[in-house]
């Protein structure tokens, strides 16, 4: 079985990750350049800032203080690659210096030019392609959220469906919300709602155009609890009819 990795926030029980931080110690330990890619919030920038953890950091938007920084450091970290506005510059100025250069890019297809300038290069695959680091992410981010709400909650696996289309990123960001709304009361929760709706009254519906927002969750959960429409029309006191109806017309949010 493939042992958990953890280093500074790089973690992954997946043979992808794993390989992932095989060859990144290999890169420790050698002077060569090197690529990293994948999809936002994979791990790429955290995978490079342990190969060269001393290396300053640029992206591309400065490009002219990027290509001086390129002849002026030993070690350099270059992320967003592929929207430098002179990629060929760049790759020359990279090949003609000796600054050792890790840099990482967002696309899943390499365009011809990098695969030539970088012989080597780690992949990470998107989270959706490696089921086995979530568990171990959503423990690393119920220890942040513990360590930055001062409370000590014990880890358990979520049972809501995880948000993992921003990779790593939205599925902080889900536990973080989820976190915080495991405390929430009905004051908290108005407030919450007053100041959503506070810049967008103003139309003649706006009882009927905002209801969804008490609706939807109300159904969605009961649905999720009671597992038939039957059972929770009865819970609700509605007419089975009228249940059925709230739930077509709010279909586009996934109530069926």
């Amino acid at each position: 079985m493939v042992q958990a990795v953890v280093v500074t926030n790089f973690l992954g029980t997946s043979r992808a990750s794993s390989e992932a931080f095989k060859t990144a110690n290999l890169l420790k330990t050698l002077t060569v350049n090197a690529l990293i890619y994948g999809e936002t919030g994979t791990g790429k920038l955290t995978l490079a800032r342990y190969i060269l953890p001393n290396a300053p950091i640029f992206t591309t938007e400065k490009f002219d203080e990027l290509l001086e920084a390129v002849h002026t450091n030993s070690e350099l970290i270059i992320t967003h690659i592929d929207d430098a506005p002179n990629l060929k510059r760049l790759l020359d100025a990279i090949k003609l210096s000796k600054t050792r250069v890790v840099v990482t890019s967002n696309e899943s297809t390499l365009s011809e030019i990098l695969q030539d300038t970088f012989s080597v290069r780690i992949h990470i695959p998107p989270l959706s392609e490696r089921l086995e680091d979530v568990k171990p992410l959503l423990e690393l981010f119920m220890q942040e959220a513990n360590a930055i709400f001062g409370e000590d909650k014990p880890f358990v696996m979520p049972t809501y469906e995880l948000d993992l289309s921003n990779n790593a990123i939205s599925l902080r960001k889900q536990l973080f919300l989820h976190y915080q709304f495991s405390n929430i009361g009905e004051n908290d929760l108005m407030g919450i709602m007053e100041q959503y709706l506070s810049d967008k009254l103003g139309s003649k519906n706006d009882y009927r155009n905002y209801l969804h927002l008490y609706e939807v969750p109300l159904i969605r959960v009961g649905l999720r609890e009671f597992k038939s429409q039957l059972q929770l029309s009865d819970k609700l006191g509605l007419n089975r009819n009228t249940l059925r109806k709230k739930i077509a017309e709010h279909n586009h949010y996934g109530l069926e």
